[in-house]
């Protein structure tokens, strides 16, 4: 059984939606979502430098614009189960026909514009440990005022706070953390300060109707299937102020009998955490065009559709 995951904000890097765009019919594609959103996602993908693309109201688009875009380059593709890390969540929406990819974009151009507005509002952070015991890291967190934003399994948790809480945890880590790296985000998502941002949500998703999901849906709230689109978009509202549990997504898709775990663009952190979560469970992350080939020779082999191996049926 395949899942089909979409990466967080962070995951972003200078050009690299240039060779996506190179396929046919997406610069096209892409032209048409710019227009849509009122922003020029083609640039931000491939000119913009690193700081113009750490901006929140310009990541989360371009970040929901590339998986989309990896993802229609494999063709057609069921998965067993599909989910997002963050805002990923909402690309997998998309993928799971919840959103139609315009309406995906508008929402994410939204929330983006309104984490950005919650974040200026007081001077936050991430960073990620790594390393140490999970109970004796989340009791320092709370030692020292911050939330554990992203408890993300195989040893990481990322903590979310004001800068004054994130310098003192650089300066004073948890027993047994070996590193702490402080993201590439623009505020403590996930957390009480984006209350904000969730009443501008609300609002937004009110002009929105939801479809049910056509596959398996897994929310980063507490790693439950979601079985109706209000349901989903309920939860996409709230989830900008909430921690994400992708450690809880990864046991479902355990659960659900996964063997191959498939990351769109930019890939790379989520197939990460799953080489260390998920043992025995192939993975693959979308970083070029170039991985197209194997993406799709790991959907054949692990989607419901593919025949029964006659040596071992």
């Amino acid at each position: 059984m395949l899942v089909l995951v979409a990466p967080g904000q962070g995951a972003q890097t200078p050009g690299f939606l240039t060779p996506w765009l190179e396929l046919p019919g997406a610069a096209d594609r892409v032209a048409a979502w710019s227009d849509a959103i009122g922003l020029d996602l083609a640039y931000y993908g491939t000119e913009a430098d690193a700081e113009a693309i750490r901006d929140t109201a310009v990541a989360q688009p371009l970040l929901v614009a590339a998986g989309l875009l990896s993802a229609a380059g494999l063709g057609e593709v069921t998965p067993g189960a599909v989910a997002g890390h963050s805002v990923g969540e909402i690309t997998a929406a998309a993928f799971a026909s919840v959103l139609d990819d315009t309406a995906a974009l508008r929402l994410v151009r939204r929330r983006g514009q309104a984490m950005a507005e919650a974040s200026a509002v007081t001077a936050t952070g991430m960073a990620a440990l790594l390393g140490g015991d999970p109970e004796v890291t989340l009791a320092h967190l709370e030692k020292l005022g911050l939330t554990p934003a992203n408890v993300n399994g195989a040893g990481q948790i990322v903590a979310a706070g004001t800068l004054e809480q994130i310098d003192a945890l650089v300066a004073d880590k948890p027993e047994g953390v070996r590193r702490v790296v402080p993201l590439k985000v623009a505020g403590a998502f996930h957390t009480a300060h984006m209350a904000p941002a969730v009443s501008e949500l609300e609002t937004a998703a009110k002009g929105l109707d939801p479809a049910d999901p056509v596959v398996p849906y897994v929310s980063n709230r507490d790693g439950a299937r979601v079985a109706t689109g209000t349901q989903v978009l309920e939860r996409l509202v709230g989830q900008v102020a909430n921690p994400v549990r992708w450690d809880l997504c990864m046991e479902t898709f355990q659960e659900l009998g996964a063997t191959a775990l498939l990351e769109v663009c930019p890939g790379g952190t989520l197939t990460g955490l799953a080489k260390r979560a998920m043992p025995g469970v192939k993975t693959l992350a979308l970083k070029t065009p170039d991985d197209l080939d194997a993406a799709r020779a790991l959907i054949a082999e692990h989607s419901p559709a593919a025949p029964a191996d006659p040596q071992t049926a």
